[in-house]
């Protein structure tokens, strides 16, 4: 049913096109085309001028068939790639890895899950198998901190259910929970003074930073939850005390009301630092995506349970420590969890795929759309 050949063939001729994020306007054409003369409806959203990359979001749109009672569903993929990703030359081994020359990453997240929507679009066709509407949701951006899907008006999401094919691990492996991040940044504002003649009439940006990070919780607080310090900048010159500082931090957890209140922590050992010393500050913060977290007994699970069973193969079910278009997609309204596609090493040049892993994937999109028909 799956034409592997032709999937992997699908898969290189995508890879070779440039599409580091930011610069996805290249791929969107080739997506397009595709999509297009596959007979399928395809709208591209305005959405990239609100993020200044190269393209918007995809909507491709599969018509039900006639008198189907299927739910619809949507499986997402995205359109661009980390760094360093041009000129990316793609080799399938002897021993069934599909590997980059070394020089670039493979391109594999998330032009593995693309090759596989189109696959299983054509096998739609040719078998002429009964499903409900199906939704393909291609972002841009996704590398930039979900940057597509967060600009993406809700109002294109038209599905019940959704599938997300941009996860590591095994093929039948499931992220069921994922957390929300909030994004954090301190300023702080002391006195300078000169450091050898008049230190006591300055205020040290810098040592209220510290006093404020070292009341501060952080690192792995729980199983659901961890928050970081990733910068600290300011200072000059040794002679002058300190009078501006900078931090950047982050918070996740897969609760809501947890990353909720470590800010709320964070804010309040920044605040209390500051009023000591005679400092000011600003304390800023942004929930950049919401969590998710489902449990084994909601249907967006069990359906995908059923459908990886179905092809021989077991299923687990795991929670991510990081953010994908699915926090998204789950905030518009939309159950969503997110499918590993077995790839490896991602982000790097030593990035790798098996050419079989793909074909299972591809099985296991065209048996969840036949699962729902049952």
């Amino acid at each position: 049913m799956i034409r592997q050949d032709r999937l992997v063939e699908e898969f290189m001729e995508l890879v070779k096109v440039d599409s580091e994020t930011g610069h996805e306007e290249d791929i969107s054409i080739v997506l397009k085309k595709k999509f297009t003369d596959l007979g399928l409806k395809v709208i591209e959203d305005d959405s990239k001028s609100r993020t200044g990359h190269g393209a918007g979001n995809l909507i491709v749109t599969i018509e039900g068939t006639p008198g189907s009672k299927a739910p619809k569903l949507f499986f997402t993929c995205h359109m661009d790639t980390v760094t360093p990703g041009k000129g990316i030359k793609p080799t399938l081994g002897e021993d069934g890895w599909i590997t980059s020359d070394g020089t670039t990453i493979l391109g594999s997240d998330d032009k593995a899950g693309l090759a596989v929507l189109l696959e299983a679009t054509k096998v739609l066709q040719e078998q002429q198998i009964d499903h409900g509407q199906i939704q393909f949701v291609i972002t841009a951006g996704e590398e930039s901190g979900l940057l597509g899907a967060r600009c993406m008006d809700p109002k294109y999401l038209d599905a019940e259910l959704g599938y997300a094919i941009d996860s590591n691990g095994e093929i039948g492996a499931i992220a069921v929970a994922a957390p929300t991040q909030a994004k954090v940044k301190m300023k702080i504002f002391g006195k300078s003074a000169h450091a050898g003649v008049n230190p006591e009439d300055g205020i040290s940006a810098i040592q209220v930073a510290s006093k404020a990070i070292s009341r501060m919780k952080l690192g792995r607080l729980d199983h659901e939850t961890t928050a970081n310090i990733g910068k600290f900048a300011g200072g000059g010159a040794t002679n002058v005390v300190c009078d501006y500082v900078e931090l950047d931090a982050e918070a996740r957890s897969i609760v809501q009301d947890k990353v909720e209140r470590q800010i709320e922590h964070m804010r309040e050992a920044l605040h209390s630092a500051v009023q000591e010393c005679g400092a000011k500050c600003e304390f800023i913060s942004e929930i950049v995506y919401p969590a998710f977290n489902f449990g084994e007994n909601d249907e967006v699970v069990q359906l995908a349970q059923r459908a990886i069973a179905n092809i021989d193969l077991s299923s687990r079910t795991f929670h991510s420590g990081g953010g994908s278009d699915a926090n998204i997609f789950n905030g518009m309204g939309v159950p969503t969890v997110n499918l590993a596609l077995g790839y490896e090493n991602i982000h790097t040049t030593k990035e790798r795929i098996r050419a079989v892993d793909m074909a299972k994937a591809a099985e296991m999109v065209i048996s969840i759309i036949r699962e729902t028909t049952k």
